[in-house]
């Protein structure tokens, strides 16, 4: 929802913190103003009790049993002792078992009940909660033997009591205990108001750092002094910026070197094209020569643009797993034409080698190492594509039967627009095959093979890891 969103830390804390307390501080004053309310009853049930007692102090019995004649001589006075003050009445009534009335208030409810197993009391007691004139009142039952040398006898005596000083005094302890609950709740918010804000001061000084930089800057950010969890975002973030200023820079390199290597082949292209206008050389050697620039500038555009997809793809996640040695037997089946026309002698062999990767990589890589390799090998010389596998690793080599390559000239190769021969490459094939290697998480190297003293040819050994399988990298992921 908006409004969730739109929450700081600072509101989001308080409304966790606060709001649970709040329906506690509710629930636990309902709780409290019922017990505070049986701690009152329990403690005026006592002077009820009293009051019954001394009601039945003044009975008289003439008669034994069922013949027995009951006489009570209590003023309303008598109870006027037990009333603390002017907000609470007593009212009485005494009764035979039957509920026949001897003295006291006539339309005081009878007693219908029974009395508990277990009372708290050694009398004969019970207290109930009950309705006399329209007023809640708390009524104390007893039965009290009635004995003399004239008979015997049993009456039940019922004292009610209104309930006004009750509840003040039970409202009295819960307001007390309120208050405190409530200064409890006001100190707990001014606590989490302070804590917050000062533990929330790194996150605004980072924000307003962030916002005070530069357009373009994507330095990274100093780590704030406190706050251990802002480390992990800091992390990322520098992260993100350290990935944002890589894709920056070679899209300037990609600028740079496409506005510089493209100047070349299109000025040699008016050049030729003022030339034939002019006549200077013939019209059938113009065009071979317009069409060689052309070819040139189209491969230099192509390798330009799959040196920019190379990092393209370099920046998605979780790649495809695709069978490198499929995609081996592929292109060594389009380039088969090329590799006859040579009349080379190629032998090839390949592993089951599952890679992470996508296939338009692998088969950029493998098509650039095979024309180098097809275009260098002498005509009728041997050439061989091997892949294996060692368990962890996956391990192309393409040999050809060619003069090799100078040491100097090796660690070069790999740098964009750095071709062994200018006139037949733009030196973008090698770069384009590095690039490739370490967006898979491998390596390329050109190496000569000797035979004694002598260089028999130039292996280009790729080494790429192999794609976990399916059900192990389901465990990795999981948790």
């Amino acid at each position: 929802m908006k409004w969730h969103r739109q929450l700081s830390l600072r509101r989001y804390l308080l409304l966790g913190i606060l709001l649970p307390i709040g329906v506690y501080v509710l629930l636990n004053t309902v709780a409290l103003y019922r017990q505070s309310l049986a701690a009152v009853h329990t403690a005026y049930d006592r002077t009820l009790l009293a009051s019954a007692k001394s009601i039945g102090e003044q009975l008289t019995v003439e008669g034994f049993d069922e013949g027995a004649l009951l006489r009570a001589t209590v003023p309303y006075a008598a109870l006027e002792a037990f009333e603390t003050d002017n907000r609470s009445r007593m009212f009485y009534r005494v009764s035979t078992e039957r509920g026949a009335l001897i003295s006291g208030f006539e339309d005081l409810p009878a007693w219908r009940g029974k009395l508990p197993a277990k009372g708290p009391y050694s009398a004969l007691v019970h207290f109930y909660d009950d309705e006399f004139r329209h007023r809640p009142v708390r009524v104390a039952v007893l039965l009290q033997p009635v004995a003399s040398e004239r008979g015997r006898g049993m009456a039940v005596i019922q004292v009610a009591e209104t309930l006004e000083l009750r509840q003040e005094l039970a409202r009295q302890i819960l307001f007390a205990t309120l208050w405190r609950q409530l200064a409890l709740v006001a100190v707990i918010a001014f606590v989490v108001i302070v804590v917050v804000q000062r533990a929330t001061r790194p996150v605004r000084q980072l924000s307003a750092e962030l916002q005070a930089r530069a357009e373009g800057d994507l330095t990274p950010i100093a780590p704030p002094r406190a706050l251990r969890e802002l480390q992990p975002l800091v992390e990322a973030t520098n992260q993100v910026m350290e990935r944002l200023q890589h894709l920056l820079d070679h899209q300037k390199r990609f600028v740079r070197d496409a506005s510089h290597q493209l100047r070349t082949p299109l000025a040699v292209l008016k050049t030729q094209v003022q030339s034939a206008q002019r006549g200077d050389v013939a019209p059938a050697q113009a065009l071979v020569e317009i069409e060689d620039t052309v070819d040139r500038a189209t491969q230099l555009a192509n390798q330009m643009l799959a040196l920019a997809k190379v990092e393209q793809l370099r920046q998605q996640a979780s790649p495809p797993r695709t069978a490198f040695e499929e995609v081996l037997r592929s292109v060594a089946l389009e380039m088969s034409p090329l590799i006859a026309e040579r009349d080379l002698d190629f032998g090839i062999h390949t592993e089951p080698a599952p890679i992470a990767g996508h296939e338009w990589m692998l088969r950029e890589l493998t098509r650039n190492l095979l024309h180098n390799a097809v275009r260098h090998a002498p005509p009728g010389s041997l050439l061989s594509l091997d892949l294996r596998t060692d368990g962890r690793h996956a391990a192309l080599t393409i040999a050809d039967g060619g003069p090799g390559i100078d040491a100097e000239l090796a660690e070069r190769l790999f740098q964009p627009f750095s071709a062994g021969d200018v006139r037949t490459g733009s030196g973008l094939g090698l770069a384009i095959c590095h690039e490739i290697a370490q967006a898979l998480g491998g390596t390329i190297t050109l190496d000569n093979r000797m035979e004694g003293s002598r260089v028999a040819g130039l292996d280009a050994v790729v080494r790429l890891p192999l794609a976990p399988e399916p059900a192990a990298e389901a465990a990795q992921s999981t948790p």
